[in-house]
């Protein structure tokens, strides 16, 4: 008996010490893992996570004459498309562990340039994309504009103050309305932020969010970006922004 122990013993010893040698988890005897090659494994799996691009569900030309086919194209193609592949190639190549967009943008603050600025990128454009639609936009209804009344008094009003932040956020950025644990806010982030982020200054769950990078307007508006903010709301559709509100 203490012979066949003593051989396990060794046994185990040599097999883990060849497992860490190598870098690979092994089971010991027993069904025993070994605890380093385990932990790593865990962490390698757990780094799941993979941005996707949406398609469009309209036309590049189908928002005309408010957005224009070609930046439209550009911007869809171009623009997002490479946030969409910088930020996975971050992911990838930083073996950033997290399994979801949540918990990506719950730890924005730990991420290095790349992965926070182009997964910012991502999911912000296809959050953008989405809230647009062709035709006539009648506006909010319902719950939402009942929440947008009660808040800012009416839509006109919010309306004005969303179009106020859009328009003087300085340089590169984006305006947002979002629902913060059931009250309305109005913020504003740069660059590729957003709302999500664990640094956000304003943090909610965005509802709609306008694109004020020169890249989503400059073609057709040049510097005129409250003329860009103005003819926007033409293509709004409210009922995806009120699908958000919970």
């Amino acid at each position: 008996m203490e012979t066949n122990t003593r051989r396990n013993f060794i046994k185990n010893t040599l097999t883990a010490s060849l497992a860490v040698a190598i870098g690979t988890p092994v089971l010991l005897e027993g069904g025993t893992a070994a605890a380093a090659g385990l932990a790593a494994e865990e962490k390698y799996t757990g780094a799941a996570l993979k941005f996707t691009q949406l398609p469009l569900k309209y036309a590049y030309n189908a928002l005309e004459p408010n957005i224009d086919a070609l930046t439209m194209e550009i911007h869809y193609t171009k623009h997002h498309t490479a946030y969409i592949k910088n930020v996975n190639d971050a992911i990838a190549a930083e073996n950033i562990p997290y399994a979801t967009e949540k918990e990506f943008f719950d730890n924005a603050s730990k991420l290095s340039a790349k992965a926070r600025n182009n997964g910012g990128g991502a999911w912000n454009h296809n959050f953008f994309f989405e809230t647009l639609k062709s035709g006539p936009s009648a506006g909010p209804q319902g719950k939402l504009k009942a929440a947008i009344d009660k808040t800012f008094g009416s839509y006109d009003k919010f309306k004005e103050q969303f179009s106020a932040a859009a328009a003087s956020r300085f340089g590169s950025g984006w305006a947002w309305l979002v629902n913060d644990k059931g009250t309305l806010k109005i913020t504003s982030t740069a660059n590729q932020d957003n709302p999500l982020f664990d640094n956000a200054e304003v943090k909610g769950t965005p509802l709609l969010g306008l694109d004020v990078w020169e890249h989503a307007y400059y073609l057709k508006y040049q510097n005129k970006r409250p003329d860009y903010i103005s003819n926007w709301w033409n293509v709004v559709d409210w009922d995806v922004v009120a699908k958000r509100l919970k």
